[in-house]
């Protein structure tokens, strides 16, 4: 679990991510949720943005994605997901 002051630092860093992911019409899938764990493991944090056209709402979307890949949800901005994973192997990131 994450702490506030460890969340501010990751979302400090966030901030000058783009999205890597988007969820669109189909909504989340197994296929997205093992991306998105691969990409949590090769740079622990990233974001995911929603589509107007998504079916299901920004916090099912991101309880769907935080419980398939065992990340920490950083924060929900606007239609934007920010997602922390501490790597196995690449850790790059030291939490305060």
């Amino acid at each position: 679990m994450l702490t506030g002051k460890q969340k501010r630092y990751l979302r400090s860093l966030a901030h000058h991510l783009n999205p890597i992911f988007q969820v669109g019409k189909g909504g989340v899938n197994e296929n997205m949720i093992g991306q998105i764990a691969d990409a949590l493991e090769a740079r622990e944090l990233l974001k995911v943005s929603v589509l107007q056209n998504c079916e299901e709402d920004k916090a099912t979307v991101a309880e769907k994605l935080i419980q398939g890949t065992k990340a920490e949800l950083v924060q929900i901005i606007g239609n934007t997901i920010v997602l922390y994973k501490e790597s196995k192997e690449n850790k790059t990131i030291e939490l305060p």
